[in-house]
């Protein structure tokens, strides 16, 4: 490696360690995070693995099997949810023999050192509107099952599939949920499959979505988990105070009207984008703090619905980084709670009882119980000051390699 790569590299390091100086978390989360790679410029799966470790975060979840990522991740206790791909589903469906060599390629040598959770076969294919590939979801759900059945794996990887809250034909108020009926021959199949299995139904769920498109009628406060009047469901008479749990509360609605009151509810995508086009009314950088520090604040509570106060939300924000090749509009590309570089896009408090974190609620390496308050302080702004001093410093070394 060169003196200038050296140079960058260090830099790229220096800037995810600086990075975790500016997010508080808590000792340790209960959220997961959603790792997207589409993009051109993210650090080395051995930096975020850091970065991850950093944060206190223990659960990711992939959009594929990357081994590169699964490789990084080894030994760090970190649980993953990896993927199989929409394009793979019909040849699954057709050949037990092609889930068996997936579940062989890209779980079984990976397993124990990383820890392997489950496995989603496609995601959202029900917005697909492609016929073939949402026959074939069930069939390929059940062929990667028998597989790692087969090979000894089943007891520890789950196998589900993520949809979109728009699988609802009704989601307000709550206790109406409903699926859509043109998909009922689908999801029924597949709520029985979760049922026997024992795996959970997965949802990706944006409440930014909504507000976008009637910035006008729905409030603001109500999706962002901030102080508000509230909603009440007639016919259960619960308060929501929130969308993104009146929304799961809705899905519980609509499996337990096929039957199915023994299947949990995942939230597997949800979070608010920091930039948009000018038509995407919400996007910005202030509301995508509010909701996601609020919502892993209600996590770090262990925060139930109105409908299952006892059971606690389980959620995946999406996203780890901001993703510069993903298509569509400009939001699809500001998701993220980080830049490539490693600093974050906003700062966020994710730990319970608002405020800065408590101890060891800080992503600072110098923050321990062992610190006073005062000390604590001085050792931050000393670490913030050191590493933003290297940092001006590795910049301007790269510029001049670069000139050079």
């Amino acid at each position: 490696m060169g003196l200038r790569d050296r140079a960058s590299s260090l830099l790229l390091s220096l800037a995810l360690e600086l990075a975790v100086a500016f997010v508080s978390v808590s000792a340790q989360q209960k959220f997961g995070i959603n790792y997207g790679q589409i993009a051109n410029d993210l650090p080395d799966p051995t930096q975020v693995a850091g970065l991850l470790q950093s944060m206190n975060v223990n659960k990711v979840k992939l959009y594929d099997a990357d081994p590169r990522v699964l490789t990084a991740f080894a030994n760090t206790g970190v649980e993953f949810i990896i993927a199989v791909g929409n394009e793979n589903l019909q040849t699954m469906a057709a050949s037990p023999a092609a889930a068996r060599q997936w579940v062989a390629t890209h779980v079984q040598p990976y397993i124990p050192a990383t820890r392997i959770t489950c496995v989603t076969v496609g995601n959202e294919v029900f917005s697909s509107n492609d016929a073939a590939m949402m026959a074939s979801l069930l069939p390929a759900m059940k062929a990667v099952y028998a597989a790692l059945g087969d090979l000894g794996l089943a007891t520890q990887v789950t196998v589900s599939s993520a949809h979109s809250v728009n699988v609802l034909a009704t989601s307000f108020p709550p206790s109406s949920g409903a699926f859509r009926e043109d998909l009922a021959e689908y999801i029924q199949p597949i709520l029985d499959f979760h049922g026997q299995t024992g795996s959970p139904f997965l949802i990706n769920a944006y409440p930014f979505f909504a507000y976008k498109a009637s910035p006008g009628s729905v409030s603001l406060p109500y999706v962002l988990f901030e102080p508000n009047p509230g909603v009440r469901d007639p016919n259960t008479n619960l308060s929501y105070d929130n969308m993104l749990y009146a929304q799961i509360d809705a899905v519980y609605a609509a499996m337990k009207a096929m039957g199915h009151t023994d299947v949990g509810v995942r939230i597997s995508e949800t979070g608010w984008p920091s930039k948009g086009d000018e038509d995407e009314t919400g996007a910005t950088v202030q509301n995508a703090a509010a909701y996601n520090g609020n919502l892993m604040q209600r996590i770090a509570m262990n925060q139930g619905t109105p409908l299952k106060p006892n059971v606690p939300i389980d959620v995946y924000v999406f996203a780890l980084f901001n993703e510069d090749m993903k298509p569509g509009p400009t939001s699809e590309r500001n998701y993220g709670l980080f830049y490539p570089s490693g600093s974050p896009v906003y700062a966020i408090n994710a730990g319970s009882g608002g405020g800065s974190g408590g101890a060891g609620g800080s992503l600072n390496p110098y923050y321990t119980s062992m610190f006073s308050s005062s000390s604590k302080l001085a050792v931050s702004t000393t670490f913030l000051t050191e590493r933003v001093i290297l940092l001006v410093l590795l910049q301007a070394i790269v510029l001049v390699l670069q000139q050079s």
